[in-house]
């Protein structure tokens, strides 16, 4: 499947209040680098910034850092499972490619002890399954370990558990949020992660659940939706 969207679909993101985007996906590139920096260009002229991703390998592999108050927060991705043409390269747009995981374990080691909070998220195989791959919980802690105080899949179609490692809270995917995908219920469930910061420190995280509706809509779960989500979620989390 290739992805594009009109320009005007790019209010959304502006009613959801959008500050920062994460562009470790899979679908770089599928119409050519040319709408990629097309797409770059409309959230620079927003004044939003971005990780994970960039106009070239230089930029998507350099951590995006935001100071709020006593709070310094660092952000950082990578895809680790292609396809090649979505990865950036020294002079074209794309995702910052995984490779050995070295590269953003030490970015991430250096940030920490530096008094940064690395927040990581990674486009890890895709699964439509709650549970999370063995490669998935091996690399995640491996960047828990590193030093990063939140781990994020962001490849998952359907919501996955969760994982407390090294000190970190690990999600291993959120699910859809603004997607097509109405044919399983697990397609249709999502989590909206709330992270609080204080003073320096990473407090939490509250679990916000909504359900997919008419091919793009989220809405709140009800009480019984979310129960069924959360049963399922933490039946094969690791605690």
């Amino acid at each position: 499947m290739r992805f594009c969207s009109h320009d005007r679909y790019i209010e959304l993101l502006e009613a959801v209040g959008t500050d920062v985007v994460e562009l470790t996906g899979n679908h770089n590139n599928d119409y050519g680098t040319g709408p990629n920096l097309h797409t770059l260009d409309m959230f620079r002229e927003r004044g939003w910034r971005w990780f994970g991703g960039g106009a070239n390998l230089a930029e998507a592999t350099r951590p995006l850092t935001v100071t709020l108050g006593r709070n310094r927060l660092a952000f950082l991705g990578c895809n680790s499972v292609g396809p090649a043409y979505a990865w950036a390269t020294a002079d074209a747009p794309g995702a910052a490619p995984c490779g050995d995981w070295g590269w953003i374990k030490a970015q991430i080691a250096a940030l920490r002890a530096d008094g940064w909070l690395p927040i990581v998220t990674v486009q890890a195989y895709e699964t439509y399954e709650y549970v999370p791959t063995p490669g998935q919980v091996e690399a995640f802690r491996a960047l828990a370990e590193a030093g990063a105080v939140i781990v994020q899949g962001s490849q998952a179609h359907q919501p996955q558990g969760f994982d407390f490692h090294a000190g970190a809270f690990i999600h291993y995917g959120l699910g859809n949020l603004f997607f097509d995908q109405m044919w399983s219920l697990g397609t249709r469930q999502e989590f909206i992660d709330r992270h609080v910061f204080y003073d320096g420190r990473y407090l939490g995280v509250e679990l916000l659940t909504a359900m997919l509706e008419e091919h793009a809509r989220p809405r709140p779960m009800t009480p019984e939706e979310r129960q069924a989500l959360l049963e399922a979620t933490f039946a094969v989390s690791e605690w």
